[in-house]
C-alpha cells in the first residue's frame, strides 16, 4: 500500500496505546494472500465497480457489529430494515445460548506489549460453560485468516484473563433460499451472488437452469470454536515478522524498529 507521509502510515497501521504506537492485528493479516478477495475481484467488471460493492459491503458489516455490540450490553436496539433479518436470527441464537458477554471487553483496544501489536476485540463472552474472545463476521463463510487474527487476540489478554479458555468465531449473514433445488441468493454490498448446492462433491448442474423461486431473506447464524490457538499464534507472528520486513522503512521512522 502506498503512504503519502509517516502520520498517514501510522493512522492507515496502527494505533497510539499510552502514548506508545503499536502496529494492528487486521493490518499485519493483510500480509497474506486471501484467495477469496481476488476471486472477488475476478467476478467484478472493474476495479471501480468492486471497490464500491466492498465498501458497501464493509458498511453493511458495520451497522451488524454496532447493534449485535448493543444486543451483547443489554440494549434494546432499533433495527434497520437492510440488516433486520441478520439481527433477529443473532438475538434468537443469542438467547439460546444464553450468551453473556463481559461488557469491560466489548469494542476493546487490547495490547501485547512483549511482541509490540494491538487489536480491537469484539467480545470475550460465556458461551456453554467456556469463556473465551468472541470474534464476529458478517463474510460468506469462516475463512482460516480469522485464526490468526484471534490467536494474536487472545495471546493479548493471556495475562490479564487468567481464565480464558477459548475462542469463537461467529457468522452473522442473511441470504434467500431457492424452495426447488437449494441455491442460496446472498445480497451483500448490493451484488447479487447465486451458490449452487453442493452435494456428493460437486457443484449440482441441474441448479443451473433451474428457475429459482426464492425465500423471504433470512438470517443466518454459524458458530465455530478454535481452543487451540498455539499454533495459529506462531503463523501469527510469522506474518508480522514479514509486515515488519515490507514496511521497515516507515517502522524506523516511527522507532519501532
Amino acid at each position: 500500500m502506498f503512504y503519502s507521509n509517516l502520520e498517514h502510515f501510522k493512522g492507515m497501521s496502527g494505533y497510539d496505546v499510552d502514548g506508545v504506537w503499536y502496529p494492528r492485528v487486521t493490518k499485519i493479516v493483510d500480509i497474506k494472500s486471501k484467495p477469496q478477495l481476488y476471486k472477488f475481484y475476478a467476478e467484478m467488471n472493474n476495479f471501480a465497480a468492486s471497490e464500491a460493492v466492498k465498501n458497501k459491503s464493509a458498511d453493511e458489516g458495520t451497522k451488524i457489529h454496532e447493534v449485535v455490540e448493543q444486543i451483547l450490553l443489554g440494549q434494546s436496539p432499533t433495527l434497520d430494515p437492510e440488516i433486520a433479518p441478520a439481527i433477529e436470527a443473532f438475538t434468537d441464537f443469542f438467547h439460546q445460548k444464553h450468551i453473556q458477554a463481559d461488557p469491560d471487553y466489548i469494542e476493546k483496544r487490547v495490547a501485547n506489549h512483549d511482541e509490540k501489536y494491538a487489536g480491537t476485540i469484539d467480545a470475550v463472552a460465556l458461551i456453554d460453560g467456556k469463556f473465551g474472545v468472541l470474534d464476529i463476521k458478517t463474510s460468506k463463510a469462516i475463512y482460516r485468516d480469522y485464526n490468526l487474527q484471534t490467536s494474536a487476540y487472545v495471546a493479548a489478554l493471556a495475562k490479564d484473563l487468567k481464565n480464558l479458555q477459548t475462542r469463537w468465531i461467529l457468522r452473522i449473514d442473511q441470504i434467500k433460499t431457492c424452495s426447488k433445488c437449494g441455491a442460496t441468493l446472498r445480497l451483500k454490498g448490493g451484488r447479487e451472488k447465486i451458490s449452487l448446492p453442493y452435494r456428493n462433491g460437486a457443484y449440482d448442474k441441474k441448479s443451473k437452469t433451474c428457475e429459482h423461486e426464492w425465500s423471504p431473506l433470512q438470517g443466518q447464524i454459524e458458530l465455530k470454536e478454535f481452543p487451540y490457538w498455539q499454533g495459529d499464534y506462531q503463523a501469527f507472528l510469522g506474518a508480522k515478522k514479514l509486515w515488519e520486513w515490507e514496511n521497515e522503512y516507515w517502522l524506523k521512522q516511527v522507532g519501532y524498529l
